[in-house]
């Protein structure tokens, strides 16, 4: 009788009672700092505008805090401990397609500083230009090598990014304060994390070596 929006609830609806209820019902249930976790999901799910996948990646991690929170309550007839292996499934998904998404830029760069070395090696080669024409030239020089070191360190950056992903999964997968039952069989999962981290770590070595 004194709820705020009264059943059937959407995800929106519910977002919007936990907001409203959650000093006097939620926060003795769960801890009160997920209050934070509460208004990303509301702000970033109902905004007018797409995200990538840093936000779906940041979405998919608070939806697990929220969902292990609420586990140490009760399993809700097993229906919590199956949306945690799924939203778990979904973080999984992601982190692998920005694997593959950043080793194929890794190939990519490699494939065209190969092919500037080979061009490099032609013009060696090749007899002075006039000073007219060299005149004309040298001034692009420093711009595309100013963009060349902006592309390398975006694909850095996205390396880093996905580590940093695998990273927070195993951590988490192997926090003993999150002994639930869908934690307790996830710590297969944290080791292919592990082994997909040491495979990008092996990835960039080598890409460094080349």
């Amino acid at each position: 009788q004194i709820l705020y929006l009264k059943p059937p609830w959407t995800l929106a609806n519910l977002l919007k009672c936990y907001k409203k209820h959650w000093m006097a019902v939620f926060g003795y249930v769960v801890p009160r700092s997920l209050l934070s976790t509460i208004e990303c999901l509301s702000k970033h799910l109902y905004a007018d505008k797409p995200f990538d996948s840093s936000t779906v990646r940041i979405l998919l991690q608070e939806s697990k805090k929220l969902l292990h929170a609420f586990s140490c309550r009760s399993d809700y007839n097993g229906v919590l401990p199956q949306a945690y292996a799924e939203v778990t499934k979904l973080c999984e998904t992601l982190g692998e397609v920005r694997a593959a998404l950043v080793e194929q830029d890794l190939s990519e760069d490699i494939m065209v500083l190969s092919e500037n070395a080979a061009c490099e090696k032609m013009e060696a080669t090749v007899p002075n230009l006039q000073s007219t024409e060299e005149k004309e030239l040298h001034p692009s020089f420093p711009v595309a090598q100013e963009n060349r070191h902006q592309e390398i360190w975006s694909v850095l950056e996205g390396v880093w990014n996905t580590m940093n992903l695998y990273s927070v999964e195993l951590f988490q997968k192997l926090d003993p304060s999150a002994m639930t039952m869908a934690a307790k069989a996830s710590f297969e999962e944290a080791f292919l994390g592990l082994q997909k981290l040491l495979a990008a770590v092996k990835d960039i070595r080598e890409g460094i070596g080349r």
